[in-house]
């Protein structure tokens, strides 16, 4: 299904459906949205349960004719001491043939795509013109900690009307991307992200290609009369995060693509969507993964499709050898947990259509070989010699709840016979929108000190090593998978479980499956106070964050 939605729910009030809102006399009202694919049944005794904040929506009362219609984004190329004004306005979107009031950074979906040369520094002026405080966050680059764009971390909220000057410094050729970092569920969801692709001074950085592409993935939540709203007071659907029922590539219900027979194509995919994790698939196509968050694998690889969760970046190269149509599709497995059941989900993302003309040139020699990358190779051997040894530090993932309806504490505890490694959507719509950030309490804890998200106190010496290990609770009251997220610095995936990793490449977002550990190896050479958190976005406003600081006393 291309742009699918799923609803359920008794409308209530009157709908109105330009501003996307239902409403009861002129209140907001709450009812449930259903994103997942598996048929929602409503648990006894909960019926009457509503999430117990106040429902909002941005921009509910502007009349959209008066707003800037939203269009695709420009790729914008700075050099050294350039200024990009990037302002955050309120704009009209058409999606579904639906009329809805949004967010974008200068009047585009997603924002401009900045494009730079690696060891570049740009100034960008933010621009603050819409209803929320707002930041930007610069995800992935190991900039001056000042520019990181952390409220009560690195700086205060830039207020409506306000400015603030960011200093960028690009020392790594990648993909990356930007957005804010107050109140994400809501900002994110609404269009707020772009892109930031650093090119390497090397020509011969990546294989040749016929062309490259940048996609952004991401759902919307809506409902039968507009957007799903958010919680005034504190974030909703705290639980599980915030899934979409419709999908979205660079802001587009119907991505499509038209290339020549045999074009190689170089993909740079981001995961924008607040919690949704993709397996995204070319059907028909080989795919090759050769670089990751921060530039390249030590060896390229065939992969069957490319596992990304929210914030992740990966570099795939595709050669479309015959004439013809490709879904681009997420392909994954669900469980529904009242029937006991597996269920196999495929939704349809977009398109590439390959014409009968060959590709000229031809690429297909070069994307046949499998490269090991000796320079990465030879930067990461400057590590080995510590992938063995104990960790510096220990993360428990978990869960803290109160004041959650009976019924639904209940039904949790008995639930317990199977939770899937990776959630790939809402099975549990009811309870995931009853939960908010007041009573669902996410929680990282130091192992060695019992010390819990920002009471964690956590003090690297510039240029240390530390090695990190993350254990994700499998007893929790509710287990779900966590992308971490670690600002500032890079780090290597040493190994799962116990397994070791064969192929490296520099991140900075991790997934960490239910009941699974991972270690990673972190290069501390940043100095400054840099988050950690999680980059479900409702998870990390349900406190799963802290800060540590590198070269700081």
């Amino acid at each position: 299904m291309t742009g699918s939605v799923r609803l359920t729910g008794a409308q209530e009030g009157t709908a109105d459906s330009v501003t996307g809102v239902t409403r009861q006399g002129n209140a907001l009202q709450w009812q449930i949205p259903s994103p997942s694919g598996v048929p929602m049944m409503m648990l006894p005794g909960m019926a009457n349960y509503q999430p117990g904040i106040t429902p909002f929506l941005p921009g509910r009362d502007l009349d959209p004719d008066t707003l800037t219609a939203a269009r695709p984004r420009d790729i914008v190329p700075l050099a050294e001491g350039d200024t990009l004004d990037l302002e955050a306005m309120f704009v009209r979107r058409i999606i579904g043939g639906r009329t809805f009031v949004m967010y974008g950074f200068n009047g585009q979906y997603p924002g401009p795509l900045i494009r730079v040369r690696a060891q570049t520094t740009v100034v960008i002026r933010f621009i603050n013109h819409i209803d929320l405080p707002a930041t930007v966050h610069w995800h992935g680059v190991r900039l001056d900690n000042r520019f990181d764009g952390v409220p009560g971390v690195t700086q205060e909220p830039v207020q409506p009307g306000e400015t603030f000057l960011y200093r960028v410094h690009f020392p790594d050729a990648g993909i990356y991307w930007y957005h804010p970092h107050h109140r994400e569920d809501v900002q994110q969801e609404l269009g707020l992200y772009g892109n930031m692709l650093v090119d390497s001074p090397d020509s011969a950085f990546y294989n040749p290609v016929n062309r490259e592409e940048t996609l952004m993935l991401d759902d919307l939540l809506l409902r039968n009369d507009g957007i799903a709203p958010f919680g005034k007071e504190a974030a909703n659907h705290a639980l599980m995060g915030r899934f979409g029922n419709v999908f979205l590539v660079n802001g587009e219900t119907d991505y499509r693509l038209q290339v020549q027979r045999g074009e190689v194509v170089r993909f740079y995919v981001t995961n924008v969507s607040n919690t949704r994790i993709y397996n995204l698939v070319f059907d028909g196509a080989p795919i090759k993964v050769v670089g990751g968050d921060i530039g390249k694998f030590e060896h390229e690889r065939w992969v069957p499709g490319v596992v990304i969760a929210p914030a992740e970046r990966y570099v795939v190269e595709v050669r479309f050898d015959r004439s013809g149509t490709f879904a681009l599709t997420n392909r994954v497995q669900t469980i529904d947990h009242f029937r006991g059941e597996f269920r196999a989900m495929i939704d349809t993302l977009g398109q590439v259509i390959a014409n009968d003309e060959p590709a000229t040139p031809d690429y297909s020699p070069a994307f046949e070989e499998l490269r090991t990358n000796a320079e990465v190779v030879a930067d990461i051997e400057h590590y080995r010699d510590q992938f063995t040894r104990p960790p510096d530090h220990e993360l428990l993932l978990t869960i803290r709840v109160s004041d959650l309806p009976s019924g639904m504490i209940q039904f949790m505890s008995i639930d317990t016979a199977y939770y899937p490694p990776v959630e790939w959507t809402d099975v549990m719509p009811m309870m995931n929108w009853v939960s908010n950030a007041t009573n669902t309490h996410w929680l990282l804890r130091d192992v060695a000190t019992g010390a819990e998200n920002m009471d964690i106190d956590w003090r690297i010496p510039q240029g240390d090593v530390f090695k990190l290990r993350l254990r994700n609770d499998a007893n929790a009251f509710h287990p779900m998978s966590h992308p971490i997220h670690l600002h500032g610095q890079r780090f290597l995936v040493l190994e799962r479980d116990g397994v070791p990793n064969d192929n490296f490449v520099w991140k900075e977002t991790v997934l960490i499956p239910v009941g699974t550990t991972v270690d990673l190896l972190v290069d501390a050479s940043n100095p400054g106070a840099w988050m950690l958190h999680c980059h479900i976005a409702e998870h990390l406003e349900a406190g799963m964050g802290m800060v540590f600081r590198v070269g700081q006393d």
